[in-house]
């Protein structure tokens, strides 16, 4: 894939470059009193996640594909299970997206420049199979940082995080970085003939008034003739491009047309800075990161998924944050002429943790039925299908029992459903269309009051009377990510349970309508453990990385 480490740290932008020694790492100043609470012992964790990338404590909050070997680099506090100063970057790496070991820090503060924190950046692949920071477990900082620094008029907190680099017809390489000036968010332009000296393009990319500032912006193009992923620096007739930006704790997209002659994004729609705005996801869902995976010809998204118990709890559990990069997930335009909405995917690889599978045939649930899928480790995962429901169902919760209700998911419940969450599907008539909304209820996810028990919703674009109506849950004890409409729309969410932890926890159908409803097709599996083991030592790259359950 196209990328090399381009960085991120304080107020401008730096460049690492390949290198087989530290210069000046420094050191961290040992600030574990920050550490008040006594630490949960691991047998003591049910919220641990058993195949999504955590670091082994402390806090964390991208990604690459390099010779083979898939390259995770994430914002890590070793000092803390908080943000905080003293976040470096963590260096992880994987055969196969599912298990990780970790290797030494990539980048840790040790300049005038990055004295205070590094901070997210992305990487590009030069020409030549040549990457500007070579990945090993060694690193060396670029002797002429800074690289880029804010335009007059621009507050320092107000420029960062630089995307992937791509690079023009003409040889020039070109790179955005979020900010926010005169009331506008913004991807500021930045080209380079060597990608060393750096100048700003006299516009931004594109700007919109309707937005804060710009966290973790992404920019990328999108083939408009099948599912395969391109490689970030193809322009051609075949391709629309994603505009991507991080803001209101969501990640949020537009598609266009972009303009090399006139370094310009045009695209079909603004951002309106409403709930009306596409997303990669409508739950718990950050600071996302793609990548060109040129082993198998696809687009990578990867993101940061943060806790919604309470920073005590954090300092409790010893750690904060995950990585879906364990369940990352594939996208590409859904299959209509307009081609303005990404599909995404969980990556094929996650497949094989799968065991011991439960299914189902042609259920049909009667009005009001639930019925438990047992036979599998319910804290883990489910895969099912739901098939012309034909129903029209209002805005009202997973527990009304009326005609026309919901009807779905309740995983991580207790026997008695005194705990439980709810995922589930509500159609209704819009004039002479079917509306399908896909909810993902958490107010009766845990007993505990003191949780962000937010119900998250968004609207799947499918027609019941003409196509199934799928849904596909991934749970791993405390995160659930849902994918509607063979992921068309997404909603991620954590939840804290009290009881339906480990074997305690338990997954059903339900049916809350006065009318029946088919499962045509239920699948469900138990997941293997992956191994992902600690970071900050070095380790060698080997064949030999076999998975543990």
């Amino acid at each position: 894939m196209d990328i090399s480490l381009f960085l991120f740290v304080g107020f401008s932008c730096f460049l690492l470059i390949n290198g087989n020694k530290v210069e000046d790492c420094g050191y961290l100043t040992d600030k574990t009193s920050f550490q008040s609470f006594q630490v949960l012992l691991q047998a003591e964790q049910p919220y641990r996640t058993a195949y999504h990338f955590q670091s082994p404590r402390n806090w964390m909050n991208g990604p690459m594909q390099y010779k083979g070997v898939y390259h995770l680099f994430y914002q890590y506090n070793p000092n803390s299970a908080w943000f905080g100063d003293g976040m470096v970057w963590a260096h992880s790496a994987s055969y196969d997206l599912i298990n990780w070991f970790g290797l030494d820090h990539a980048l840790v503060p040790s300049k005038p420049f990055d004295a205070i924190s590094c901070i997210s950046g992305s990487a590009t692949i030069l020409p030549g199979d040549k990457p500007v920071i070579l990945y090993t477990v060694e690193w060396v900082k670029y002797s002429g940082n800074p690289l880029m620094t804010p335009p007059d008029g621009v507050n320092g907190d107000n420029f960062r995080y630089p995307t992937t680099a791509w690079q023009g017809p003409d040889g020039t390489w070109k790179v955005v970085i979020g900010s926010y000036s005169n009331n506008q968010g913004m991807a500021i332009l930045y080209k380079s003939q060597d990608f060393i000296h750096w100048t700003m393009h006299q516009d931004p990319l594109y700007s919109s008034s309707k937005t804060e500032m710009w966290v973790c912006p992404d920019f990328f193009p999108v083939s408009i003739n099948d599912t395969n992923g391109v490689d970030t620096s193809i322009e051609n007739p075949s391709v629309r491009h994603v505009m991507k930006a991080s803001f209101n704790s969501h990640d949020v997209y537009i598609v266009g047309t972009y303009v090399n002659e006139q370094e310009r994004f045009l695209p079909d729609a603004d951002f309106t800075g409403t709930s009306s705005d596409l997303r990669f996801d409508y739950g718990k869902f950050y600071a996302s990161k793609s990548f060109f995976d040129s082993k198998k010809n696809r687009r990578i998204l990867c993101a940061w998924v943060n806790e919604s118990d309470s920073m005590e709890d954090d300092l409790k559990k010893g750690w904060s944050g995950l990585q879906n990069h364990t369940d990352p997930q594939s996208q590409w335009f859904m299959d209509n002429p307009l081609h303005k909405q990404l599909v995404q995917w969980p990556v094929e690889e996650l497949n094989s943790l799968r065991d011991n599978e439960v299914y189902v045939y042609g259920k049909q649930l009667e009005s009001g039925s639930i019925f438990e899928v047992s036979g599998i480790t319910a804290s883990q995962f489910i895969d099912t299908s739901l098939v012309d429901p034909q129903l029209i169902c209002d805005k009202q919760d997973a527990s009304v029992t009326e005609k026309f209700r919901p009807f779905g998911l309740l995983a991580l419940a207790t026997m008695d459903l005194t705990e439980q969450t709810a995922i589930f599907f509500r159609v209704f008539r819009d004039h002479k269309d079917y509306k399908v909304l896909m909810c993902s209820d958490q107010k009766r996810s845990s007993l505990r009051n003191e949780l962000d028990k937010t119900t998250y919703g968004a609207f799947v674009d499918i027609d019941p009377q003409r196509e199934m109506v799928s849904l596909r849950t991934l749970i791993d004890h405390s995160i659930i990510e849902s994918f509607g409409g063979k992921g068309r729309s997404v909603i991620t969410t954590r939840v804290y349970p009290e009881l339906a932890i480990n074997d305690e926890a338990h997954l059903f159908a339900f049916n809350n309508g006065s009318l029946s409803v088919k499962v045509s097709r239920l699948n469900a599996w138990s997941m293997n453990k992956a191994q992902i083991t600690a970071g900050g030592k070095t380790e060698t790259l080997s064949e030999d990385f076999s998975r543990k359950k």
